[in-house]
């Protein structure tokens, strides 16, 4: 983060020791020491916050992709109807086409070789 060298150190110490004097450099450090370590806590808890809600939603965008397509799945469903409505009828019971036509086997066609079988 900041580039900061040993004699850039050295010279902040000699400065300090200058202005604030022997007797109250040391708890000084002190307290500048405690500020930049919560400082650096502070950022690592930032930091791994961040990171666990970017993995959280890493891990739940495909949870919600599943979610989106079976609601789609179920909006068809509802959409297409599942079989024809049944007409109310006056009374009379009449055939289904569809169902007489099924129950009422059609005889098997003869294959026609093109040869007449009189001769």
């Amino acid at each position: 983060m900041f580039d900061v060298g040993f004699t850039e150190i050295l010279l902040l110490a000699v400065i300090g020791l200058l202005v604030l004097g022997p007797e109250r450099l040391p708890g000084v450090a002190r307290t500048l020491g405690g500020f930049v370590r919560k400082a650096r806590m502070s950022w690592v808890s930032l930091r791994n916050t961040i990171e666990s809600e970017l993995a959280e939603a890493d891990l739940s965008a495909p949870i919600k992709k599943a979610g989106d397509e079976l609601k789609q799945i179920g909006r068809d469903l509802t959409e297409t109807p599942a079989s024809k409505p049944v007409k109310p009828t006056s009374g009379k019971a009449e055939p289904d086409p569809v169902s007489a036509d099924a129950s009422t086997p059609e005889p098997p066609k003869e294959a026609d070789s093109g040869k007449s079988q009189d001769a």
